[in-house]
C-alpha cells in the first residue's frame, strides 16, 4: 500500500466548485484510490513525464477528454512508497 498525499493548493482547488468540476473531482478521488496501489496507473495518456533527472519521477494522466481536458501530475518516491499529486488542472496549464 503507498501513501498518497494531495499539495495544499490541489486540495483548496478542489473543495472550489468554481475551479473543478464534480466530474473531475470524482475522476481524482478514483485516481487516488488506484495510486494507492502503485504508482502506475490504467488511465488515458498515462505516462512518465519526459526530461526527468535520475532522481526524479514524475507522471500524468488524463482525468477527462474534450474542452477543456483535465490531467493529473505526481511525483513518485519508491524508497518510502509515497506519491504527492502536485497538480489538477486543464492541459493547457499543466506543469510540463
Amino acid at each position: 500500500m503507498w501513501l498518497v498525499t494531495i499539495q495544499k493548493k490541489v486540495a483548496k482547488d478542489l473543495r472550489n466548485r468554481n475551479k473543478i468540476p464534480i466530474d473531475v473531482e470524482n475522476a481524482i478521488i478514483a485516481l487516488i484510490a488506484e495510486l494507492r496501489q502503485g504508482p502506475a496507473v490504467n488511465w488515458p495518456n498515462y505516462g512518465k513525464l519526459k526530461n526527468q533527472g535520475k532522481k526524479h519521477d514524475f507522471r500524468h494522466c488524463h482525468l477527462q477528454k474534450g474542452k477543456p481536458t483535465w490531467v493529473a501530475c505526481w511525483s513518485v518516491d519508491t524508497n518510502n512508497k509515497s506519491i504527492e499529486v502536485y497538480y489538477v488542472g486543464t492541459h493547457e496549464k499543466a506543469p510540463y
